[in-house]
């Protein structure tokens, strides 16, 4: 549906040189889809948004939506914004207080050329059909300053909809609302993109959002997709530290892969013993590594408690914090800071000494960072 191939965007910089921030960006994004790009500020994912809305004019490359093609340098088309049939919601509401909210929602139907232009009472059927998805129905003659924060971005969502637009795109639209009201809100993007099927590119910084949202994930490093895949595969098997780390809290151990077994699994030296993990396909013997295991997959226990499994850790617990429906512990282990997640029940004081265990599949394996890239 959405084809952005080899999209670069660079702006001026000192002494007359250009700052790149988008660098020959790939994206297929297939029809229906919630495609998020998830990165930390200053990564370039809002260029890359604003490059497809037709707001920022790239140097090179190619952007087609639905067969059509919106951008393309080498053919010398650029289509404006507001020929390119899409929808837009940013991280600021931009509602006009002066105006109600029916009219707010029905402005983009409001101001196309009149021979285009749908008649009233279309207008009025499709703004309140638009409304209801987004549970606004009953509040169209309201100002819009009547409206809470969380239901004026429902108002944008809804004006960016009214002119049923083939793509959608989000730029952080939750980023200025509490956490009560983001993860509201999160539920109810979800439920309104799955209900019309519109295909979605969505921007944020906030992993969560992007885990639990999204059907396709694309991790955005310094202009360039790091990696693309299902929020599992790439919170599970992340292709780089810089993806596991940036996704969640992980724990990195560097060593040298000792063996690799026929199973896949393969044996990594470590300063804190051999670890035994799940590899596919497995590194060469001799390889330079980082372990990736991720917190809620570790086993911890007091250390005379009879534990038996693989990948067996010592060490102390330096630190415990409360999250509600878990507790995260900080083991120092001979040097090694290990963050190990638990439920309540089976949470550890600080200072008591615990085993940490996990299995061969619970990790997987990098390799070792280049020092530009560590």
């Amino acid at each position: 549906m959405l084809h952005v191939t080899s999209l670069v965007k660079s702006y001026p910089g000192r002494g007359g040189r250009t700052t790149p921030a988008v660098r020959g960006v790939d994206l297929d994004v297939p029809p229906g889809c919630l495609y998020t790009i998830l990165g930390p500020s200053g990564c370039g994912k809002t260029t890359l948004l604003r490059c497809v809305a037709g707001l920022e004019r790239p140097e090179a490359g190619e952007i087609e939506v639905g067969g059509r093609v919106l951008f393309s340098a080498e053919r010398g088309v650029d289509l404006s914004a507001d020929e390119r049939g899409i929808g837009m919601v940013f991280q600021s509401y931009a509602i006009w207080p002066h105006m109600s909210v029916f009219d707010n929602a029905a402005f983009p139907l409001a101001v196309v050329p009149r021979r285009r232009r749908l008649g009233r009472r279309a207008i009025r059927e499709r703004v309140e059909r638009v409304l209801g998805i987004v549970r606004l129905d009953g509040l169209a003659d309201r100002p819009a300053t009547d409206l809470s924060g969380g239901q004026q971005q429902r108002l944008a969502l809804a004006r960016a909809l009214v002119p049923e637009p083939r793509l959608l795109l989000l730029d952080e639209p939750l980023s200025n609302l509490d956490a009560r009201l983001r993860e509201e809100l999160r539920f109810e993007l979800e439920r309104v993109q799955g209900e019309l099927a519109v295909t979605t590119l969505y921007v944020t910084h906030d992993q969560e959002e992007a885990l639990a949202i999204s059907d396709v994930v694309a991790v955005m490093r310094d202009g360039r997709i790091e990696q693309t895949g299902t929020p599992v595969g790439v919170y599970e098997r992340p292709a780089s530290a810089f993806v596991a780390d940036f996704l969640g809290a992980a724990n990195l151990i560097g060593g040298r892969v000792a063996e690799s077994a026929g199973n896949g699994v393969c044996s990594v030296m470590t300063p804190h013993g051999t670890l035994r993990v799940r590899a596919t396909p497995p590194p060469a013997a001799g390889a330079e590594v980082v372990l990736v295991v991720r917190p809620e997959r570790i086993v911890v226990a007091r250390e005379d408690a009879a534990l038996n499994g693989d990948n067996r850790l010592e060490g102390v617990v330096q630190a415990s914090a409360f999250l509600g429906g878990a507790v995260d512990h900080l083991v120092e282990v001979d040097g090694l800071r290990v963050r190990a997640r638990t439920d309540p029940a089976r949470a550890v004081a600080p200072g008591t000494r615990v085993v940490l265990t996990f299995a061969p599949e619970a990790g997987t394996v990098l390799p070792a960072p280049a020092a530009a890239d560590a």
